[in-house]
């Protein structure tokens, strides 16, 4: 690999790959001195991030070991999840919409694909890639962007999760990161939206975030099937900062009476307190 450049400007301000002093072959993407992806060169499998690891718990659960996936990701960033898609099942076929064509191509100069990873990036908004789609055509279907640090008020809406729901086959499932904060206004509203769209719904989360103790990332799934709440929450369990999965009974009191969201009434997720995601 060559060595990455200084900061180079892309769509959304600069971004800067430093290399991961804690892990060798590793590196971070760094978005206005934010970090916005970590990627093992090595070991494509390993998760940094542990939002991004609760989605591939999702992702690991969505089929069974190994089998190939039909996945469509709405936003790329550094590429950790289809890095992580193509290691875990190979065979899979993997579309990427990620608006900012100068940050993949920095990604992809510096930090390539796997020659066998089936993954293609097409620079577009996401909402209008997913619209493209043809229906019942993913497996699965994950959201991930943020412009700046705040994620899109068009991609927190009912009409885009009916989007979301059109584009999955029968069983399907999403996975969406929430960033919020306390009162975790975004956070019911979102679990809201999403339950006019799926019949199933839940929330993984590190408990300090549920409580509104401090500002943080949830994961919030949804499918017209049942979800793997057991393995769910065991992997979760597991993890280095472990958390948990609410769902049922206790969904309905975290949601409240949050309304659906709809386009009208749209807004982008919260802006974060000063320093929590910066280095």
């Amino acid at each position: 690999m060559r060595t990455p450049p200084g900061p180079v400007p892309v769509d959304g301000g600069t971004a800067e790959l430093l290399a991961d002093a804690d892990r060798d072959g590793s590196w971070v993407l760094m978005l206005n001195d934010t970090p916005q992806s970590h990627v093992d060169l090595a070991d494509p499998a390993h998760l940094e991030f542990e939002y991004v690891r609760r989605i591939g718990h999702v992702l690991d659960t969505a089929a069974e070991p190994g089998a190939p996936l039909d996945v469509f990701h709405l936003g790329g960033g550094a590429l950790t999840l289809p890095r992580y898609v193509a290691a875990t099942r190979p065979g899979s076929r993997q579309r990427v919409a990620e608006i900012d064509q100068p940050l993949t191509d920095l990604v992809r100069a510096h930090l390539p694909l796997p020659r066998s990873a089936r993954v293609r990036v097409r620079a577009a908004d996401a909402r209008e890639a997913l619209a493209a789609l043809h229906p019942a055509s993913a497996d699965v279907v994950i959201t991930d962007v943020f412009a700046g640090a705040r994620t899109p008020a068009h991609l927190t809406t009912v009409e885009f999760a009916a989007e979301v729901a059109r584009a999955l086959r029968p069983g399907g499932v999403c996975a969406a990161n929430v960033a919020d904060g306390p009162p975790l206004r975004f956070a019911r509203g979102q679990v809201a939206t999403l339950r006019t769209a799926f019949r199933h719904v839940c929330l993984l989360a590190e408990p300090g975030v549920l409580r509104g103790r401090r500002f943080g990332n949830l994961v919030a799934v949804a499918s017209d099937a049942e979800l793997p709440l057991a393995e769910l929450s065991r992997a979760c369990a597991r993890d280095p900062m472990p958390s948990r999965v609410v769902d049922g009974d206790e969904l309905d009191r975290f949601t409240g009476n949050a309304p659906p969201v709809p386009d009208a009434d749209a807004e982008p997720s919260p802006e974060p307190p000063a320093g929590v995601f910066g280095r």
